[in-house]
């Protein structure tokens, strides 16, 4: 899957919004939310010329003026459209806490009651913590991973973001259980393993995190401790594969039944019995890091019991922090929140209480917030514009002059069966048997967790589910799902300035259309073209056509390692690779699509503004983001998209920006036409 932040009949003509016509007719005074035409004018910066940053001229006098919220890492559009979707949702528990029967109302009310909480201490967790400081051989290791992770609790592997049961890559038509490398606690390998001044600092206050972890669970000697934990897992991050492995699909395949799974134990670590454990379901899995996983076997079968305990105790601590008195919650805060992402103060209480019943219950809040807050024509008019856009990429494919003719047929035969879900899933799930209390939040959230693991676990042995859902419908956020050939648009994030259905087309087309296309196009980047029209994992592509899509990726790659956001600190270009496809296909396609639309006639000047001006405006505005320092600097290392700036300077790749704002050689973003990269 690839999210943002991840067949249709080709349609040629859509002159404007049939749903922006129906409101003016009924509501002349209608107008786009922002501007004359979707786009705040206000947040340009018109010092700066088009040519030397498109980012700043559009969004720079935004950038200068948005400060950033003290419990946020970053703000942007997607987070405006969190705060308003987290308030939306904050308005739909305040109503339900005073039903006792709303399994969200006691959710809410059980996180809003922090003198319970603090009352109550560790004791919630005291059995658990118990349980691993009783831990006396190495044979009972396996058995408390297998328990912590259906808890929730981190240990040596992982489920993926998604969830440990996904669409077998081979057979997708199957659910699979997946596992990943694990075993830290700092973001990425290199954080372990990198000699550079930032990084040893970090690692310092990671140990000084720890020690204070294993303080709070009654523990002595802890710094001491703390520094042999941070050498374990030092260890462990050096069997790690790096982010570019671990993000190609066709190396993390690596499919094994239950009887071959030995090969992946130790004494310490019977990885087939932590299977057998988890569910008897189970009978083969997808190890996605092969040699991680034989190397973190063997790095735990030498280390002592009681540091196995140790790292237990404060994966459990930290994992479970959300649910814990507000001395375990600020510690975990104040390392992942302030010292990484230099991220001043917590979120207040009612935001982490809405993100917490949303993780718990989250189809059963997002029912009623479509309810509320998702018109129907907004389905309807996505549903056009998504035609629109597949439309297009149809018709460049037929173009294509590198593509070959067989791979052609195969191409246009994946596009035409996508699957389009928009807003809101067809059915909704069902809480019956999660109990919940209003008056017991660590209870809550481990129910929580593990009615959730198991829901995963029930796929098993049937067919993986076509109408699931990755996203609550709330979500601001966007995907791709290779395996179901799919994509996905979640009515949270089709508002303004994405989605305004009374703002221009060409706005529209710029923004959603951008990102429509965007997701379309993962199916078809350097990871999505792996995948065949019935999602399986397979090769389907030409050598000729390889070697051409790699050569325009290699080009693409070049020219992101190339920016410098931070001094001393390039884009990984390879790492971001598949969104950065996605982003100038995406814009390509889109950009087509806005063309067709107008019928061959001459797009309208508004307010002085052409149209091909609008439509690169509304791609701009999207993307308008301030980051903290220490934000920046872990995402250039951990994020697959590329910073929001290098996002909107995809356009220098676009002929069409060249003439609609006058840019010319010298100018900072010029591109000569032999070097602007072109993939669709």
């Amino acid at each position: 899957m690839s999210t943002l932040f991840a067949g249709a009949a080709l349609v040629l003509a859509f002159p404007v919004s049939a749903f922006a016509q129906e409101t003016a007719a009924s509501e002349p005074s209608k107008k786009p939310e922002r501007g004359s035409f979707g786009f705040d004018e206000t947040g340009m910066d018109r010092s700066v010329a088009p040519g030397d940053d498109f980012y700043a001229y559009a969004n720079g006098g935004w950038a200068k003026n948005t400060p950033i919220p003290s419990h946020l890492a970053n703000y942007g559009m997607f987070s405006a459209l969190d705060d308003l979707s987290k308030a939306r949702v904050r308005d739909i528990l305040d109503g339900a806490r005073s039903d006792s029967a709303s399994q969200i109302g006691r959710a809410y009310a059980s996180y809003l009651d922090s003198g319970t909480v603090e009352a109550r201490g560790l004791t919630p967790i005291e059995p658990w913590l118990d349980k691993i400081k009783g831990l006396r051989d190495r044979k009972g290791y396996t058995a408390l991973v297998a328990e912590g992770l259906a808890m929730g609790v981190g240990g040596p592997v992982a489920c993926l973001s998604d969830g440990c049961v996904l669409q077998d890559d081979g057979d997708p038509k199957r659910a699979l259980f997946i596992l990943q490398q694990a075993g830290t606690g700092l973001p990425d390998r290199d954080m372990y393993l990198l000699d550079d001044p930032n990084m040893a600092r970090i690692r310092g206050a990671y140990a000084a995190h720890l020690a204070r972890l294993l303080a709070l669970a009654g523990e002595t000697n802890v710094d001491a401790r703390a520094q042999a934990l941070l050498a374990l897992e030092a260890d462990i991050a050096k069997v790690h594969w790096t982010r570019e492995d671990s993000t190609d699909v066709a190396k993390i395949y690596n499919k094994v039944g239950l009887d071959r799974t030995a090969q992946f134990a130790s004494p310490t670590f019977d990885f087939t019995a932590l299977l057998r454990a988890l569910s008897p379901k189970i009978t083969e899995v997808q190890v996605m890091q092969p040699s991680a996983f034989v190397g973190i076997a063997a790095i735990l079968d030498k280390a002592p019991l009681q540091l196995l305990r140790d790292q237990m105790i404060v994966r459990s601590l930290e994992s479970l922090s959300t649910a814990l008195p507000d001395a375990v919650a600020n510690e975990n805060f104040a390392f992942y929140g302030t010292v990484l992402k230099g991220t001043p103060e917590r979120e207040p209480r009612w935001r982490l209480g809405v993100s917490f019943t949303e993780a718990a219950l989250g189809d059963a809040v997002g029912r009623e917030y479509v309810e509320r807050h998702f018109p129907a024509e907004y389905k309807a008019e996505m549903a056009r514009l998504v035609d629109n856009i597949i439309g297009a990429l149809g018709h460049r494919i037929d173009r294509l002059e590198w593509m070959q003719p067989e791979t052609r047929v195969r191409a246009r035969k994946k596009l035409d069966g996508f699957m389009v879900k928009v807003g809101y899933p067809d059915r909704w799930r069902d809480y019956a048997g999660l109990e919940i209390k209003s008056d017991d939040l660590f209870g809550n959230l481990v129910r929580a967790n593990r009615f959730n693991f198991q829901y995963q676990l029930d796929r098993l042995g049937k067919p993986f589910p076509r109408d699931a859902w990755l996203m609550s419908p709330q979500t601001a956020n966007a995907y791709a799902n290779f395996g179901l050939n799919e994509i996905v648009f979640p009515a949270g994030i089709l508002l303004p300035p994405f989605f305004d259905p009374n703002a221009d087309p060409a706005l529209n087309y710029g923004a959603i259309g951008g990102i429509i296309g965007h997701e379309i196009s993962h199916h078809f980047d350097d990871q999505g073209a792996k995948y065949d029209e019935e999602g399986k994992l397979s090769t389907w592509w030409t050598p000729e056509d390889v070697k051409a899509f790699t050569a325009a990726g290699k080009s693409l790659s070049a020219l992101y390692e190339s920016y410098e956001p931070l001094p001393g600190e390039h884009i990984k270009g390879e790492f971001t690779l598949g969104e950065n496809i996605g982003d100038l296909a995406g814009l390509t396609i889109a950009y087509e699509a806005y063309r067709n639309s107008l019928g061959g006639q001459p797009a309208p000047v508004i307010d002085g503004v052409s149209g091909d001006q609008r439509f690169f405006l509304g791609w701009a505005q999207i993307w308008r983001r301030n980051y903290r320092e220490a934000d920046l600097r872990q995402r250039l290392l951990t994020d697959p998209h590329a910073p929001a700036i290098q996002r909107v300077w995809m356009v220098r790749n676009i002929d069409a920006w060249y003439p609609a704002f006058g840019v010319r050689p010298g100018q900072k973003l010029y591109l000569e036409k032999s070097k602007r990269v072109r993939v669709w």
